[in-house]
């Protein structure tokens, strides 16, 4: 059983070394004794943190998570309409993805069972958490708009699923430069229209 409190600071460099090694070649070619070697550990001092591979790449995602969801929720306005604010979560969404697009692929891989391996429940729990925090904040944004009258009633949580599906099947689409010539748009054009398009069809009175 792995001691993840043992020393946080040498298990904030394993997790450092790992997350750079994971970007520059992927989870399969990554090994841990380049990670311990990138952390100034023995390979060894990696198995007191976690338990595999596969344990500590789930950690890394699971690590940047916190602060994700707090610049998310920052986007939140209570001077904008929840049509305006849905727009604007999503424009944030994909600046985000700009800047930061590891965190990105490091998250999807994680769907990848056969990729990476079993998962242990516990930390699939974990990732599928961060998921919910995020699209606890587009149901508020939802149901804040059913209650003022300007979206009909709706189920918020599958309408926010499917803007993060919309959402994030764009940004994956980012990564395929035929499905990007297919697309016809900029990322940020093509997010903000379905997004659009998702309101519009929310919305109790349609413009003409």
């Amino acid at each position: 059983m792995p001691d993840r409190a043992s020393n946080p600071e040498v298990r904030k460099r394993i997790l450092e070394a790992a997350r750079k090694l994971f970007l520059e070649q992927g989870f399969e070619v990554a090994n841990l004794d380049e990670v311990a070697q990138r952390a100034s550990v023995a390979k060894g001092t990696i198995y007191r943190y976690f338990e595999n591979k596969a344990d500590l790449y789930v950690e890394v995602l699971v690590s940047n998570a916190d602060a994700f969801v707090a610049r998310m929720r920052q986007t939140l306005d209570d001077s904008l309409s929840p049509a305006d604010q849905i727009l604007e979560t999503g424009r944030f969404y994909v600046r985000h993805y700009a800047e930061h697009p590891e965190y990105f692929r490091i998250f999807w891989a994680v769907e990848n069972q056969r990729m990476i391996g079993e998962l242990p429940e516990p930390l699939l729990v974990d990732v599928w958490d961060i998921w919910k925090r995020c699209l606890a904040i587009v149901v508020e944004v939802i149901e804040r708009g059913v209650k003022e009258g300007s979206f009909r009633p709706a189920d918020p949580w599958q309408t926010a699923s499917l803007l993060w599906v919309v959402a994030n099947g764009l940004i994956q689409s980012e990564g395929d430069p035929n499905r990007r010539e297919l697309r016809g748009s900029s990322l940020e054009e093509l997010v903000d229209d379905a997004f659009a398009l998702v309101v519009r069809g929310m919305s109790v009175q349609v413009a003409d």
